[in-house]
C-alpha cells in the first residue's frame, strides 16, 4: 500500500527524524507532556513517508492551531468555535499510544463540493479513513503547501457528539482566511481552523483522509 497519495501534494512529507524536530522546534513535546528524546526514539523506528501525529488526548487542537504560519500569520481557531477540543475522533481507531503514524494522506480535492454527509460513505468504500481535525493540523506543520487557496479541506474525523448521543451539524475544516467578519482583517490569508454544516457543499473544500494509522 503506498504511503502517500502524490496527487494533493506538492512534495512528499519530510522524513519522520525532520517532522520529530519541527514539533521539537515549535514545542509539542511540552504541550503533549513527553519529552524531546522520546518523541526522536519514535522517529527512529521507521516509516518514513507517513506522518507523524500526536494523540488528540495530548495535543489537542486549540494548542496545535496557533503553531500554522502562513505569510506570516499564526493560524487561530473561529471565535464561535471556542468547543473546538470537543470534536473528538469519532468512528475512527486510534492506535492506544501517545504518538503514532498515519498514512497514505490524501486533500481529497476530487471531492470538492460533496458535503460531509456524501464523502463520508463515499471515503469508506474506498478503503479510506477521514483524517481527525488534529491529523490535517499536524500535515499543515510538516507540509505548508497542503494548505492551498481555494484547494482546502475537511477533517470529518473529529465529530462533537451531544449529551443526547446525536452528531453536531458543525464539521471541522481548515482553510485560509479572507480576513472579514470575526477574524479581522489582520488575519487575512492565515490558516484559519473552523466548521461547515454536515449537510453544505463547498467549492473549495476537499475531505482529507487517509488509509491507516499505526503505532
Amino acid at each position: 500500500m503506498p504511503a502517500t497519495v502524490s496527487s494533493d501534494a506538492t512534495t512528499a512529507l519530510p522524513p519522520l527524524s525532520v517532522q520529530a524536530e519541527r514539533l521539537i522546534e515549535l514545542g509539542v513535546p511540552a504541550i503533549a507532556g513527553i519529552s524531546a528524546a522520546e518523541l526522536r526514539a519514535f522517529a527512529g523506528s521507521g516509516g518514513d513517508g507517513a506522518l507523524l501525529a500526536v494523540h488528540p488526548d495530548r495535543a489537542p487542537a486549540s494548542a496545535l492551531a496557533p503553531l500554522l504560519q502562513r505569510e506570516g500569520k499564526s493560524g487561530f481557531v473561529v471565535a464561535d468555535m471556542h468547543d473546538v477540543d470537543r470534536f473528538a475522533p469519532h468512528r475512527v481507531e486510534l492506535p492506544d499510544a501517545p504518538l503514532y503514524l498515519v498514512d497514505g494522506l490524501d486533500r481529497g480535492d476530487r471531492m470538492a463540493n460533496w458535503s460531509p454527509e456524501e464523502a463520508l460513505p463515499a471515503l469508506a468504500e474506498e478503503g479510506r479513513t477521514p483524517l481527525l481535525l488534529t491529523e490535517g493540523v499536524h500535515w499543515i506543520l510538516q507540509q505548508p503547501a497542503v494548505l492551498d487557496r481555494n484547494h482546502c479541506f475537511m477533517t470529518i474525523g473529529s465529530r462533537l457528539i451531544k449529551a443526547n448521543g446525536s452528531a453536531d451539524a458543525r464539521t471541522p475544516a481548515i482553510w485560509i482566511s479572507n480576513g472579514t467578519g470575526r477574524d479581522g482583517r489582520e488575519r487575512r490569508n492565515a490558516p484559519k481552523v473552523g466548521w461547515c454544516w454536515w449537510n453544505n457543499r463547498h467549492t473549495w473544500l476537499g475531505f482529507a483522509s487517509a488509509t491507516d494509522r499505526r503505532a
